[in-house]
């Protein structure tokens, strides 16, 4: 059974930063394609990051890009997404997300969820 494990949330002022990690037990994450959600209350999930397989090619949401950073380290089994120059509006449940298919670098809809961990950003 994969499991994944988000962390790194917390509260920080506006214009701050943090640095979310997406861990695993069960499997070793460095041969799947991951990414990142966020749901914030009263709206639906969003995708804002992905990174494939190899960590060669990143992706982001247009309201993320230039502020966050998608990045792995394989051996260390672990998914990074850096958050900077945090806004008010960024304020969510971060979640990391897995596929389940080996070697892709573009991904449609993701197979292992994160339990998720909350930023919350202040003005």
């Amino acid at each position: 059974q994969v499991q994944l494990v988000d962390s790194g949330g917390g509260l920080v002022q506006a214009g701050g930063s943090l640095r979310l990690s997406c861990g695993a037990s069960g499997r070793t994450l460095s041969k799947y394609a991951m990414g990142w959600f966020r749901q914030a209350p009263g709206k639906e999930r969003e995708w804002i990051a992905a990174i494939s397989w190899s960590g060669g090619s990143t992706f982001y949401a247009d309201s993320v890009k230039g502020r966050f950073t998608i990045s792995r380290d394989n051996a260390k089994n672990t998914v990074y997404l850096q958050m900077n120059s945090l806004k008010p509006e960024d304020t969510a449940v971060y979640y990391c997300a897995a596929d389940s298919t080996p070697y892709r670098v573009v991904v449609r809809e993701y197979d292992y969820w994160g339990q998720g961990t909350q930023v919350t950003v202040s003005s």
